[in-house]
């Protein structure tokens, strides 16, 4: 018989759900919009169909061991969603209990980050690795710490939240309702935001002067960094140093073997690379000089997080 996990990947605007294979393929996938719910239960129905099909599609000799999810917000610890802001569904919602009640098949749940790090680690470049960070760049900054072979949750399921440190009091006001968090300045977003600003107060000649500055993203400040643009050259060295700074602090709290970068920015390549990786041996404490790899995660982007939820069930079935 033939095992496979389900993977589904929540996002503000859809929810992917795909069936894995033990060795990290994702061999069917299918689509809804999540910003089509205002009713969690009917969500969960609506998956629970899918995965109904999905299973129909797979030979006679199949059998799926249980479903990851990865979702804004959640709570490995007690299975929930709890005040996801981009999420139409408010309070805290147990979906990972719903799912299994509708599917009685076993259910895990975490953030979208710690998946996509469990996928790392199970399916990536971390297959050898017990101690490493997985950052991901993309609309804001999540991560994921793992130490001795085990995700690090904390004592109540939220630990990791590095883009949510503070790195300027007073500084931008971010989606948590702070100011000043990291990932407003080192995520895809937060490069646009910089970019912005720069082109409001710097008068020098720039590509990017050619967009409307409301629709300025990565995707073309790294097209115009491609033309040796100074703004948008200098913008990825100020987020690369941002960045590096904050990467030295948090190996001098787990002395990771490696950084993985995954997300939108991290394709940028060298132009995010290069900065982050001199900063951070920059800034980092002697002991630690050398020890630390920054490499781009080796996780497909298309199916990445459908892989990292999926990742969940085989570690822990494996157990």
């Amino acid at each position: 018989m033939t095992k496979y996990a389900i993977g589904i990947d929540i996002g503000g605007t859809n929810t992917r759900v795909g069936v894995v294979t033990q060795d990290g393929k994702c061999i069917d996938k299918k689509l809804i919009r999540t910003d089509d719910y205002n009713d969690v239960n009917l969500f969960v129905n609506d998956v629970s169909d899918l995965i109904s099909i999905l299973k129909d599609n797979l030979p006679d000799d199949s059998e799926i061991i249980g479903i990851g999810i990865g979702a804004p917000n959640g709570n490995f610890y007690k299975g929930t969603i709890e005040f996801a802001p981009n999420l139409k569904w408010k309070g805290i919602i147990p979906l990972a209990d719903m799912l299994n009640k509708k599917t009685n098949l076993s259910t895990y749940l975490t953030n979208d980050a710690n998946a996509a790090a469990i996928g790392e680690m199970q399916f990536g470049g971390a297959k050898n690795m017990k101690n490493f960070i997985f950052i991901t760049l993309g609309t804001g900054l999540g991560s994921g710490f793992v130490a001795g072979g085990e995700l690090i949750y904390g004592s109540t399921g939220f630990a990791g939240e590095l883009g949510h440190t503070i790195i300027y009091q007073g500084g931008r006001k971010c989606g948590c309702g702070r100011l000043g968090c990291l990932e407003t300045y080192c995520s895809a977003t937060g490069i646009a935001r910089t970019v912005q600003k720069k082109l409001f107060i710097d008068k020098r000649h720039s590509i990017l002067r050619n967009i409307n500055i409301d629709l300025i993203d990565s995707k073309s400040i790294y097209e115009a960094a491609l033309f040796n643009d100074e703004i948008a050259l200098e913008a990825f060295e100020y987020t690369g140093k941002i960045l590096g700074l904050i990467l030295a602090n948090a190996v001098a709290v787990t002395s990771p073997e490696a950084i993985f970068l995954f997300g939108g920015l991290a394709l940028a390549g060298d132009l995010i690379f290069k900065p982050t990786e001199y900063w951070m041996n920059y800034y980092m404490l002697n002991i630690f000089k050398n020890t630390v790899k920054l490499l781009p995660s080796q996780l497909p982007d298309n199916d990445a997080a459908i892989l990292g939820a999926a990742a969940m069930v085989w570690k822990n079935e494996q157990k």
